[in-house]
């Protein structure tokens, strides 16, 4: 019972949170067919933090691999 509660129950508990608060992404129509313009790619915001992302990354991992380095006796 014990092992529903701590690691079952949270879980469940995220992917129902997940699940209500998705977003759809509109849809129009089909693209570039008839009266429908042309597709253009969609933006998302994460991808103006691709890099920022990345370097807080590196940086993360050396000062983890600093802190963390073996020591010889």
């Amino acid at each position: 019972m014990k092992f529903i509660i701590k690691k079952v129950f949270p879980i469940l508990l995220i992917i129902a949170f997940g699940l209500i608060n998705a977003q759809n992404t509109p849809g129009s129509g089909p693209c570039g067919f008839g009266s429908f313009p042309p597709c253009a790619p969609a933006a998302s915001p994460i991808d103006m933090y691709v890099y920022i992302l990345a370097i807080i990354a590196i940086i993360t991992i050396a000062f983890f691999a600093k802190k963390y380095k073996t020591q010889k006796i």
